[in-house]
């Protein structure tokens, strides 16, 4: 029992880690991948590398019995798609306009925005404890998203930014209504179909290049940091419960963080720190609770 504990800890930080190399891998690619291909390559990486994944599954005999998706689940699945094409083009274009750093601590506001629609969309209660947490973490993005504090200008990439985590909110939502279904057969279905949509987007926009290496990266990319990540949390969640696998996982941003400072070489600002700070003491609270935020 401990050494499975063990190991579903380590998938579950493991998933997180994953995850974190989403913003700062994601805003060097975008330097040579429009905005609009990157969002469906993403995606695109996730359904197929699970595809494969799953298939390796049935063939020697470890796919599990789960419960797949029926007509009555259509409405969900279809909001989930829908949901999961615009969310990552909203990040990539916040990407090009913020610091990779920035935008990665700004993906906590997510946790904002399922709770808030889960209570407003759901009628599911928010205990004082997350209200506080709720408190905390919209400080910190506000603080995140203002360009000029003297003339409170606000960032356009940080505001596409928490545009993405307020779809990807909606998303978590819909996604929780489908949780009882087979979730590498859902993690696939988002994967093709978000994928697909984003990229008949960015074919009407002429937004497509044709350099197969740096498609590959994307697609690679894709793979790790939303199927593998999703795949590793899946696993660590039978075993730890949920809550304990959110607190685990609520490291990404921070983890993401660090590498886009390292990458980049970025010097942190004086505001930076201050709703870093804020943001870990909201991060914490939230985690504590038995909230579930993380599905993309």
């Amino acid at each position: 029992m401990e050494s499975k504990q063990k190991t579903a800890t380590f998938f579950a930080i493991l998933a997180a880690a994953l995850y974190a190399v989403n913003s700062p891998v994601s805003k060097l690619l975008l330097e040579k991948i429009p905005a609009m291909m990157m969002a469906a390559l993403l995606y695109l990486g996730a359904g197929i590398g699970l595809f494969i994944v799953g298939l390796i599954q049935k063939k020697t005999g470890k796919a599990q019995n789960e419960l797949p998706l029926t007509k009555k689940d259509l409405p969900y699945t279809i909001g989930m798609v829908v949901l999961d094409i615009a969310a990552p083009i909203f990040l990539m274009f916040g990407l090009t306009m913020t610091t990779a750093a920035n935008a990665s601590l700004l993906n906590n506001f997510e946790i904002v925005a399922t709770s808030v629609i889960a209570l407003c969309v759901f009628k599911e209660a928010i205990p004082k404890k997350l209200w506080f947490a709720i408190a905390l973490i919209t400080l910190s993005s506000i603080i995140l998203s203002v360009a000029d504090m003297s003339s409170f200008s606000f960032s356009f990439g940080s505001i596409f930014v928490l545009l993405a985590c307020v779809c990807w909110g909606f998303e978590n939502n819909f996604t929780r209504m489908l949780s009882a279904k087979n979730p590498l057969q859902i993690v696939v279905i988002k994967g093709f179909c978000s994928g697909v949509g984003s990229l008949v987007i960015a074919l009407v926009l002429d937004e497509i290049i044709l350099n197969i290496g740096y498609i590959l990266a994307a697609l690679l990319l894709g793979f790790v940091a939303y199927g593998l990540s999703i795949f590793f949390y899946i696993y660590a969640q039978r075993e730890l419960g949920a809550a304990k696998t959110s607190a685990y996982y609520a490291v990404a941003p921070f983890i993401g963080v660090a590498l886009s400072l390292i990458i980049f070489r970025e010097i942190p600002t004086v505001s930076f720190v201050v709703a870093l700070v804020i943001m870990i003491a909201g991060t914490y609270f939230a985690s504590t609770k038995k909230i579930e935020y993380r599905d993309n």
